[in-house]
Parts: C-alpha cells; structure tokens; sequence
C-alpha cells in the first residue's frame, strides 16, 4: 500500500472521530471557517493598493512599489499573498506547518484560488512549484506544507505541479530572527534544479509565508539559471517589511 493511500485512510479517520474544526479559533465549523473568523480575516486582507511586484499593501494610490521593493532587486517577476501575517493568521499557519494540521492546506488553497484565479491565469504558469525543505528538516516533519499547497492548487486548478524539479541542497539556519543581509548570505546557493526539471517558460512558485521574500527570490534564481523566463508566486500571507 503506497504511502499516499495510507495518508488518505488517516485523514478519513481523523474526520471520523474528530470534526472539523475552524482552522483560525479550533471550533467545530462544518463550513471550514466560522463566521467570526471569516470577519477578523476581512480585516486582514490585503487590498488595493499593492505593491506591483510582491503584492503587499501600500498606503498610496501614487505608488507602484513598496519600499522594500524600491530597494531590492528581485528575481520573481510578480506575487500575491492572501492576508498579513498577524493573529490569528499566523497561529494557524503555526499549526499547519509545525502541528500536522495538513487538512488546513485544502482550506487555504480555496481561499487563494477564489481571491486569484483570475490573476493565475494571467500569468499562465506551465507548471506550479512547491518551495522544498531540506530532505533532513523535510524526514524530521514528515511533509512539506508548500508542497500541499501546490497539489491542492493544481488539483483545483488544472495545473501540473513538480515537486521533484527543485531542491533544497542547503539545510538554512531559522530565518526568522535575521536582518535582512544577513537571510539573503543564509539562502545563497540554497536551491538547485535537479535533474529531473524539464525547461519551461513560466512557473509559479507557492510557499506558504513572505517575509521578506529572500527565500522565493533564491528558488526563482535557481530557476532561471536554468531557462526559466519568468517566475511568479502565492502565498498564503506576507509579512510588513523587514
């Protein structure tokens, strides 16, 4: 019995014995999302205007660029992300990659494709890429959210998806506690094409936060080393800056 076979037997039989919880408060929520929830969520929605290139609000309609995209040069050419990475978006994000809380990966791929279908299709991606743990951090936790993410958007979609085409040869330190030069001399040469990628002209990398976008900006760079002309991305929120 292969092992997705068997992952699907333990999700049925965790939606028998437990219900299903909203993934931002854990009240059962047949729905997926409490009505409460869905309103705090309203409130940290990214809107217009975004920043043209990493897709985070910005205070003046003026502007076409954030200040840290003004300042940095970048090697995605456009991405969007869902919601600030605040509470209670980031504690659910917590859960979904550090807790087993796979089954939130469906909920938040909805959600993403009802918000950007219609910008997805403008890029036209030829295929979706997970962004890849490294294989040590990858057997400590037994999956790679990004790469739930990618399956369920490209089931939803009708996009292939490769999680084998790139990866993660460098194990990089927590990022979350560097300065800004400091994550991008952690990330250099952290990604490689294998073998197995097969060139193509777009793609559309999915990762589940934006901080500062050191991490995407590695993995497109990886990328068009090796043809790729342009790489665009979603994730499921953005952080404010560095």
């Amino acid at each position: 019995m292969n092992k997705s076979i068997i992952q699907d037997i333990k999700e049925n039989i965790i939606v028998l014995f437990w219900p299903e919880t909203c993934p931002f408060c854990q009240k059962v929520c047949k729905e997926g999302i409490c009505t409460e929830c869905r309103e705090r969520l309203e409130s940290l929605r990214i809107r217009e205007p975004r920043c043209m290139q990493c897709g985070k609000q910005i205070r003046s309609m003026e502007k076409e660029y954030c200040y840290d995209c003004m300042h940095t040069h970048h090697y995605y050419e456009q991405g969007l992300s869902l919601w600030n990475h605040k509470a209670p978006v980031n504690q659910s994000i917590y859960q979904f990659k550090y807790h087993n809380q796979r089954r939130y990966g469906e909920l938040y791929s909805q959600e993403l494709v009802k918000n950007f279908q219609k910008e997805i299709r403008r890029w036209n991606p030829d295929v979706i890429i997970p962004v890849p743990l490294h294989w040590a951090r990858r057997r400590k936790r037994g999956y790679n959210q990004a790469q739930i993410l990618a399956e369920n958007l490209g089931r939803m979609l009708c996009i292939p998806v490769d999680s084998k085409s790139l990866a993660r040869r460098k194990k990089t330190g927590p990022q979350k506690k560097l300065g800004h030069n400091e994550r991008k001399k952690n990330l250099k040469n952290a990604f490689a094409v294998t073998p197995a990628f097969r060139p193509v002209r777009k793609v559309l990398l999915v990762d589940d936060i934006y901080t500062t976008g050191n991490t995407l900006d590695a993995a497109a760079k990886a990328l068009k080393e090796k043809g790729v002309e342009k790489v665009y991305f979603l994730t499921i929120s953005i952080g404010q800056g560095y």
